[in-house]
Protein backbone atom coordinates (compact mmCIF):
# COMPACT_ATOMS: atom_id res chain seq x y z
CA UNK A 1 0.00 0.00 0.00
CA UNK A 2 1.67 3.55 -0.95
CA UNK A 3 0.68 6.51 1.19
CA UNK A 4 0.35 9.79 -0.02
CA UNK A 5 -0.24 12.91 1.86
CA UNK A 6 -1.91 15.35 -0.55
CA UNK A 7 -2.39 18.32 1.93
CA UNK A 8 -4.92 20.48 1.69
CA UNK A 9 -6.57 20.60 -1.45
CA UNK A 10 -10.07 21.31 -3.52
CA UNK A 11 -12.70 18.76 -3.96
CA UNK A 12 -12.72 18.56 -7.53
CA UNK A 13 -8.54 18.02 -7.44
CA UNK A 14 -8.66 15.26 -5.25
CA UNK A 15 -11.88 13.79 -7.29
CA UNK A 16 -9.50 13.65 -10.12
CA UNK A 17 -6.83 12.31 -8.54
CA UNK A 18 -8.65 9.28 -7.49
CA UNK A 19 -9.98 8.82 -11.52
CA UNK A 20 -6.65 8.72 -12.41
CA UNK A 21 -4.88 6.83 -9.64
CA UNK A 22 -7.53 4.06 -10.07
CA UNK A 23 -7.29 3.35 -13.45
CA UNK A 24 -3.62 2.67 -13.04
CA UNK A 25 -4.68 0.13 -9.69
CA UNK A 26 -7.51 -1.50 -11.44
CA UNK A 27 -4.51 -2.37 -14.25
CA UNK A 28 -1.93 -3.66 -11.43
CA UNK A 29 -0.30 -0.34 -10.19
CA UNK A 30 0.42 -0.24 -6.07
CA UNK A 31 -3.23 0.00 -4.16
CA UNK A 32 -2.53 3.49 -2.88
CA UNK A 33 -4.25 5.57 0.60
CA UNK A 34 -4.22 9.07 -0.21
CA UNK A 35 -4.56 11.66 3.42
CA UNK A 36 -5.53 15.24 2.85
CA UNK A 37 -7.96 17.78 4.42
CA UNK A 38 -10.39 19.70 1.70
CA UNK A 39 -11.13 23.10 1.14
CA UNK A 40 -14.47 23.76 2.39
CA UNK A 41 -17.05 21.94 0.15
CA UNK A 42 -20.46 20.17 1.06
CA UNK A 43 -20.80 17.35 -1.58
CA UNK A 44 -24.11 15.41 -2.13
CA UNK A 45 -23.91 11.29 -2.79
CA UNK A 46 -26.03 9.15 -4.90
CA UNK A 47 -28.75 9.21 -2.16
CA UNK A 48 -29.15 13.41 -3.23
CA UNK A 49 -29.09 15.10 0.22
CA UNK A 50 -30.50 18.45 -1.57
CA UNK A 51 -33.42 18.60 0.60
CA UNK A 52 -30.75 18.96 3.20
CA UNK A 53 -29.27 21.36 2.53
CA UNK A 54 -30.38 24.58 4.51
CA UNK A 55 -29.06 27.78 2.42
CA UNK A 56 -28.99 28.62 -0.88
CA UNK A 57 -26.27 28.33 -3.46
CA UNK A 58 -25.37 31.58 -3.67
CA UNK A 59 -25.08 32.04 0.13
CA UNK A 60 -22.33 29.04 -0.19
CA UNK A 61 -20.64 30.78 -2.87
CA UNK A 62 -20.47 34.39 -0.98
CA UNK A 63 -18.81 32.20 2.15
CA UNK A 64 -16.23 30.32 -0.81
CA UNK A 65 -17.87 27.00 -0.04
CA UNK A 66 -17.78 24.59 -2.85
CA UNK A 67 -21.05 22.52 -3.89
CA UNK A 68 -19.99 19.22 -5.42
CA UNK A 69 -22.06 16.15 -6.77
CA UNK A 70 -20.50 13.21 -5.73
CA UNK A 71 -20.23 9.43 -7.05
CA UNK A 72 -19.86 8.42 -3.39
CA UNK A 73 -22.67 6.34 -1.60
CA UNK A 74 -24.65 8.41 0.99
CA UNK A 75 -26.11 11.68 1.31
CA UNK A 76 -25.81 15.05 1.81
CA UNK A 77 -21.93 15.66 4.37
CA UNK A 78 -19.48 18.80 4.12
CA UNK A 79 -15.72 18.54 4.40
CA UNK A 80 -13.11 21.32 5.63
CA UNK A 81 -9.93 21.98 7.06
CA UNK A 82 -9.68 20.29 10.38
CA UNK A 83 -11.28 17.06 8.97
CA UNK A 84 -9.32 14.15 8.20
CA UNK A 85 -10.03 12.64 5.05
CA UNK A 86 -9.28 9.32 3.46
CA UNK A 87 -9.46 7.75 0.27
CA UNK A 88 -8.55 4.31 -0.21
CA UNK A 89 -8.11 3.34 -3.93
CA UNK A 90 -8.20 -0.41 -3.11
CA UNK A 91 -8.98 -3.79 -5.07
CA UNK A 92 -11.61 -5.57 -3.77
CA UNK A 93 -12.94 -8.11 -6.04
CA UNK A 94 -11.37 -10.95 -4.53
CA UNK A 95 -11.66 -9.45 -0.79
CA UNK A 96 -13.48 -11.98 1.07
CA UNK A 97 -16.96 -10.02 2.36
CA UNK A 98 -16.42 -7.51 -0.71
CA UNK A 99 -18.36 -4.19 -0.18
CA UNK A 100 -19.48 -4.80 3.35
CA UNK A 101 -16.08 -6.06 4.41
CA UNK A 102 -14.44 -3.17 3.49
CA UNK A 103 -17.20 -0.38 5.32
CA UNK A 104 -16.94 -2.42 7.95
CA UNK A 105 -13.29 -2.59 8.10
CA UNK A 106 -12.82 1.31 7.25
CA UNK A 107 -15.27 1.96 10.19
CA UNK A 108 -12.74 -0.59 12.34
CA UNK A 109 -9.64 1.96 11.49
CA UNK A 110 -11.61 4.94 12.68
CA UNK A 111 -12.99 3.26 15.73
CA UNK A 112 -9.29 2.20 16.89
CA UNK A 113 -7.89 5.60 15.75
CA UNK A 114 -9.92 7.23 18.04
CA UNK A 115 -9.49 4.70 20.77
CA UNK A 116 -5.49 5.78 20.93
CA UNK A 117 -6.88 9.59 21.85
CA UNK A 118 -8.98 7.64 24.21
CA UNK A 119 -12.76 7.86 23.55
CA UNK A 120 -14.80 4.84 23.30
CA UNK A 121 -16.65 4.96 19.80
CA UNK A 122 -18.62 2.72 18.22
CA UNK A 123 -20.69 1.49 14.95
CA UNK A 124 -24.67 2.39 14.79
CA UNK A 125 -26.76 -0.16 13.15
CA UNK A 126 -28.11 0.71 10.11
CA UNK A 127 -26.25 4.49 10.45
CA UNK A 128 -23.31 4.23 8.45
CA UNK A 129 -19.89 5.59 9.74
CA UNK A 130 -18.51 6.06 13.35
CA UNK A 131 -20.16 7.50 16.58
CA UNK A 132 -19.91 8.62 20.35
CA UNK A 133 -23.91 8.57 21.04
CA UNK A 134 -25.77 10.56 19.07
CA UNK A 135 -22.67 12.45 17.73
CA UNK A 136 -21.01 11.46 14.42
CA UNK A 137 -17.19 11.55 14.60
CA UNK A 138 -17.03 10.06 10.82
CA UNK A 139 -18.78 9.78 7.63
CA UNK A 140 -18.12 7.20 5.11
CA UNK A 141 -19.26 7.06 1.72
CA UNK A 142 -17.27 4.40 -1.12
CA UNK A 143 -17.99 4.65 -4.90
CA UNK A 144 -16.87 1.43 -6.58
CA UNK A 145 -15.46 0.85 -10.53
CA UNK A 146 -14.02 -2.05 -11.95
CA UNK A 147 -14.08 -3.23 -8.26
CA UNK A 148 -11.04 -0.92 -6.91
CA UNK A 149 -13.01 1.25 -4.20
CA UNK A 150 -12.36 5.30 -4.41
CA UNK A 151 -13.59 8.59 -1.87
CA UNK A 152 -14.11 6.84 1.90
CA UNK A 153 -14.03 8.44 5.05
CA UNK A 154 -13.82 11.87 6.84
CA UNK A 155 -13.03 11.76 10.25
CA UNK A 156 -13.55 15.47 12.42
CA UNK A 157 -10.05 16.16 14.15
CA UNK A 158 -10.51 19.68 15.29
CA UNK A 159 -12.84 21.42 17.44
CA UNK A 160 -14.13 23.51 14.78
CA UNK A 161 -17.70 21.67 12.81
CA UNK A 162 -20.09 24.76 12.08
CA UNK A 163 -20.50 23.97 8.40
CA UNK A 164 -22.45 21.01 9.40
CA UNK A 165 -24.82 23.33 10.69
CA UNK A 166 -25.40 24.50 7.06
CA UNK A 167 -26.72 20.17 6.68
CA UNK A 168 -28.94 18.08 8.41
CA UNK A 169 -26.04 15.51 9.21
CA UNK A 170 -26.16 12.79 6.14
CA UNK A 171 -30.29 13.42 6.58
CA UNK A 172 -30.44 12.00 10.07
CA UNK A 173 -31.96 14.48 12.10
CA UNK A 174 -31.04 13.35 15.61
CA UNK A 175 -27.56 13.27 14.69
CA UNK A 176 -25.24 15.91 15.97
CA UNK A 177 -21.88 16.97 14.86
CA UNK A 178 -18.48 16.05 16.89
CA UNK A 179 -14.55 15.83 16.57
CA UNK A 180 -11.86 14.29 18.47
CA UNK A 181 -11.11 17.17 20.13
CA UNK A 182 -14.63 18.22 20.58
CA UNK A 183 -14.99 15.25 22.71
CA UNK A 184 -11.48 15.40 24.68
CA UNK A 185 -11.92 19.04 25.71
CA UNK A 186 -9.17 20.11 23.71
CA UNK A 187 -8.77 23.35 21.24
CA UNK A 188 -7.00 21.70 18.85
CA UNK A 189 -4.78 18.67 17.86
CA UNK A 190 -2.04 17.64 16.14
CA UNK A 191 -3.36 16.25 12.73
CA UNK A 192 -0.17 15.41 11.45
CA UNK A 193 -0.36 12.86 14.45
CA UNK A 194 -3.92 11.71 13.93
CA UNK A 195 -3.06 10.77 10.28
CA UNK A 196 0.47 8.83 11.61
CA UNK A 197 -2.22 6.76 13.64
CA UNK A 198 -5.05 6.34 11.01
CA UNK A 199 -2.19 5.37 8.73
CA UNK A 200 -0.76 2.82 10.88
CA UNK A 201 -3.80 1.21 11.60
CA UNK A 202 -4.84 1.31 7.72
CA UNK A 203 -1.30 -0.33 7.67
CA UNK A 204 -2.62 -3.01 10.14
CA UNK A 205 -5.94 -3.90 8.99
CA UNK A 206 -5.67 -4.05 5.30
CA UNK A 207 -1.80 -4.77 4.24
CA UNK A 208 -2.17 -8.30 5.33
CA UNK A 209 -5.33 -8.90 4.19
CA UNK A 210 -7.14 -9.96 0.64
CA UNK A 211 -7.53 -6.02 -0.38
CA UNK A 212 -3.67 -5.85 -0.36
CA UNK A 213 -3.17 -8.40 -2.81
CA UNK A 214 -2.96 -7.81 -6.52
Amino acid sequence: MQIIDLGRIRYKDAEDLQMERLDAVVNGAEQTLYLLEHDPVITFGRNGGRENLHVSDEFLALQGIDLAHSTRGGNITCHFPGQLVAYPIFRVAKRPGGMRQLFYDLEEVVIRTISNFGIAATRQEGRPGVWVENRKLCSIGIGMKKWTSYHGLALNVQRDVELFRMITLCGLTDAEPSSIAQELGREKLPMQEVKDVLARHFQNIFTHSPVAQS
